[in-house]
């Protein structure tokens, strides 16, 4: 058995990986820090095989290539943890940065999807676990674009999976939406958290609990299932004026 995790070498990654090693897993982990998926490697420290893919997702070539590298490794289980969010008013985010944030948080994830898919199908098993997050359920002023990837991932998911159950395949899509987390999340978005997150690892050990249960949509700690449920209700301008007060407080 082998579960392929990208975004691996810290936070929600890092600790799913280390759960699924703890499930007799064979590992690979994809990041951009070579010496931090090391340091995975070196505390799983042998139980299982662990191989290390040092690729920067938002390069939708490589994106390309580490299927290619990767399609022989059989994957049972891909984790699409990859991710980042940028902090700001719309108006005022850098492009550049903005346009690599939508290349690993939407198209990288599509395309790993697609690919990992299609070769699930043919054997008809497998899980593909996208983490989404509670903001695929409103809109988020002052991280607009983040909260816009996280629902097409979310909504992506959703729909995926029900082509599934039509197609009566084995086949299984989650997807993790969990609240605040205790992640480096917080410094590359450059907002600091006002109310108390989950810890990664507590996070991690629900998730790959509840996929093996076969739940569709895993959302760790009972603040935001209610979250979920109450939005629903709601005006969406409402939300919004109420999410921005709350984006605004984590500036600085």
């Amino acid at each position: 058995m082998k579960a392929m995790v990208t975004g691996a070498s810290s936070g929600i990654g890092r600790d799913i990986a280390l759960e699924l090693a703890k499930e007799g897993f064979d590992l690979v982990l994809v990041g951009r820090n070579r010496e931090a998926l090391e340091d995975v490697k070196n505390t799983i420290d042998g139980k299982v095989k662990v191989k290390i893919v040092v690729v920067d997702l938002s390069n939708l070539q490589k994106v390309k290539e580490l299927y290619v590298l990767t399609k022989s490794d059989d994957i049972d289980i891909l984790v699409n943890n990859a991710g980042f969010g940028v902090f700001g008013e719309f108006v005022d985010i850098d492009l550049n940065t903005e346009i690599s944030m939508l290349d690993v948080n939407i198209r990288a994830l599509d395309m790993l999807t697609k690919f990992y898919l299609k070769d699930m199908i043919k054997k008809d098993k497998g899980i593909i676990l996208n983490v989404s997050s509670s903001a695929a359920f409103m809109a988020g002023p002052m991280l607009s674009s983040y909260y816009a990837t996280k629902s097409y991932v979310y909504r992506l998911s959703l729909a995926i999976n029900e082509e599934l159950r039509r197609r009566k395949s084995k086949v299984q899509v989650s997807v993790l939406c969990p609240g605040p987390v205790d992640t480096n999340f917080n410094n590359v978005a450059g907002v600091s958290f006002r109310v108390k997150a989950l810890s990664s690892s507590y996070v991690a050990k629900y998730t790959v609990k509840k996929m093996f249960k076969g739940k569709t949509v895993i959302i760790p700690g009972f603040k935001m299932k209610f979250v979920k449920f109450i939005v629903r209700f709601l005006p969406d301008k409402f939300v919004c004026h109420i999410n921005y007060n709350i984006q605004k407080k984590k500036e600085g």
